[in-house]
């Protein structure tokens, strides 16, 4: 799908700040080769090698637009590759760290997903993954909801997404079974206060609007984003007003 990312660093500032919470969840280990899983334009994946002076990162991400910005960060210790993240975990490599903040949400399945990524940890290898919980999400909420009914239904070939994120309970159990340690896994709330309409639509504009709006015709386009900042609009009834933006954050360590 085509990103933008003028409109995905919009919200940089907020976008950054699970990121740091799930950085602050890796122990360093001294030299690690470690993989970020959908690294988008590489400023993350950067701050990472930074943080972590022994470490050796390659950023893998699908998108060519997001990839371009990527090129400046790039030296001995940090290389990036434009590759899918299920190609790159087919791969035989094992990593000393699987990274991946706020992208895995957009692959399906993720009882063969995540099994698959456990095991191409080392032993000892730690895992840190962090997605938006959609599905708990009010704009999420409201977009699916729309998606389904007509006329939008018909001009989106009925096509909608549901997201895969699963619970915290299935997600342990599944890091249990795969012999995951150390085992950490939260949902916080990270706040945004809109003070208009349009404040919240350019949020989500940037993530999960983007395989609709790339369905629709210029004028069919119009008429679901209007539609979709009225329905915004009536559920927040005032502003300034608060959007409780819930992700979950994961950790663990592979079994030695």
């Amino acid at each position: 799908m085509p990103w933008d990312p003028e409109v995905y660093n919009r919200y940089k500032d907020i976008r950054y700040k699970p990121f740091y919470d799930l950085l602050s969840l890796i122990e360093d280990e001294g030299p690690m080769e470690g993989i970020d899983l959908g690294c988008g334009h590489g400023e993350q994946t950067a701050i990472i090698t930074n943080r972590y002076k022994d470490a050796k990162i390659l950023g893998v991400d699908s998108s060519a637009e997001m990839l371009e910005q990527s090129k400046g960060y790039e030296n001995s210790r940090l290389k990036f590759k434009l590759e899918g993240i299920e190609t790159a975990m087919d791969s035989d490599q094992k990593w000393d760290l699987i990274f991946s903040n706020a992208a895995l949400q957009w692959i399906d399945d993720h009882t063969s997903l995540f099994p698959k990524i456990i095991q191409r940890l080392k032993p000892g290898g730690q895992l840190a993954i962090q997605m938006p919980v959609q599905n708990e999400n009010i704009l999420n909420q409201i977009l699916l909801n729309q998606v389904q009914e007509e006329p939008f239904a018909k001009q989106l070939n009925h096509f909608s997404r549901i997201s895969p994120v699963l619970s915290m309970d299935e997600y342990a159990q599944i890091l249990f079974d795969q012999g995951i340690q150390d085992i950490e896994i939260s949902q916080k709330v990270y706040p945004i206060i809109a003070e208009n309409v349009e404040e919240l639509y350019d949020f989500i504009s940037g993530s999960a609007l983007i395989p609709y709006l790339e369905l629709l015709k210029d004028q069919e386009q119009e008429g679901f984003v209007s539609e979709y900042k009225k329905r915004v609009g009536e559920h927040y009834s005032k502003f300034p007003a608060i959007y409780a933006f819930k992700r979950i954050l994961i950790y663990g360590r592979m079994k030695k």
